[in-house]
């Protein structure tokens, strides 16, 4: 791992300061249920506003990630990779060794105080997810929101936990003095599919329970249907059924992203594939042979196929309440345009 001192005790390691700065990094272990097997190293954080880079897809330019590792367990992840800058596994030691910068709502009320800063739109739970099951315990986001809260600044939620509507009266407090924008990510409804590529998830019915929950206080809430996975979750008659689901639990908006396998992801999941799909692989080595992405033709066909059943489901744009939700880049495309979301937020 990229940090002094860590073959000592598990008490007063130092970290790389490039990474964390001169503080000293401790490593948890904790004796419940929920958190066996999991890691947690507690950093002091140097910077928590992330610039977003220029040639990303990303419809915004700022980022607050408290966590990285996730114990949602995702096969599919993206932010995989991302591990491999710790010298840490990016397979189970991804969803098993968490990173927690215990000083982010410290660091980010610090940040937004400077003159340098200019109020930009922050989102968060855009690379790991914000309220995973370490949230319970860390309690990170409180301070983060109400820091936010604090300057007005507008932001974005993007999650799969549920521990968000904990902080249901402070997202309502922030919507009153800005810009709250709160997505559920929700790709299927399949439970089979849901225990095993999405283990350390809440379910996908207790997530649209998030979604109405959040309806019923008058903050909006759009569903990323993301992601659909090729040959597993993209029949019609599956499209259907989540689009169903979405619209009932009272989505503001749906917006499909189909699964995509950048390094670190892809290994991980066609391994996961191999074992329980093994019939799809060459199917796969074909569909993803030219990237990460499938082909547009093939998003193409996604996107239209769910707009149309968005609009049979009387989908819309967001809806007027105490927080207005910031929507991502085409998620209000009319069904007519089809093309394909490009988004990576999961």
């Amino acid at each position: 791992m990229r940090w002094e001192n860590l073959t000592g005790e598990p008490e007063h390691r130092r970290a790389d300061p490039a990474l964390f700065g001169a503080d000293a990094v401790t490593t948890r272990t904790f004796d419940t249920p929920e958190f066996a097997g999991i890691t947690f190293h507690e950093v002091r954080a140097r910077s928590i506003l992330n610039r977003v880079p220029g040639a990303s897809r990303m419809p915004f330019e700022w980022t607050v990630n408290p966590y990285r590792g996730c114990t949602h367990a995702c096969v599919y992840c993206f932010a995989r990779r991302t591990h491999g800058y710790l010298d840490l596994d990016t397979g189970v030691g991804f969803d098993t060794q968490i990173v927690v910068k215990v000083n982010a709502p410290e660091l980010l009320r610090r940040q937004l105080a400077s003159r340098r800063w200019q109020g930009d739109h922050v989102a968060m739970g855009t690379n790991v997810d914000c309220y995973q099951r370490a949230e319970g315990r860390y309690r990170l986001m409180p301070g983060i929101i109400s820091a936010l809260t604090e300057h007005a600044n507008p932001f974005s939620i993007l999650t799969k936990g549920t521990l968000i509507l904990r902080d249901l009266e402070l997202l309502t407090r922030a919507a009153r003095v800005t810009d709250v924008g709160i997505s559920v990510s929700v790709g299927f409804t399949d439970t089979g599919l849901w225990r095993t590529v999405e283990p350390g998830t809440p379910a996908p019915e207790r997530r649209l329970d998030v979604v109405r929950v959040l309806g019923e206080h008058g903050i909006g809430c759009g569903v990323l249907m993301a992601p659909v996975i090729p040959f597993l979750s993209d029949h019609p008659d599956r499209l259907r059924e989540t689009v169903r689901a979405i619209a009932a639990a009272g989505a503001t908006s749906v917006t499909p992203l189909v699964l995509h396998l950048r390094p670190g992801a892809r290994e991980w999941f066609m391994a996961w594939l191999g074992q329980h799909h093994p019939h799809l692989v060459r199917r796969y080595e074909r569909l993803y042979a030219e990237g990460a992405y499938a082909p547009t033709w093939y998003q193409r066909r996604i996107t239209r196929q769910v707009h149309e059943l968005a609009q049979e489901y009387g989908i819309g744009p967001g809806r007027a309440g105490a927080a207005r939700r910031i929507r991502p880049a085409r998620a209000a495309e009319e069904p007519a345009a089809a093309e394909p979301t490009q988004l990576t937020l999961l």
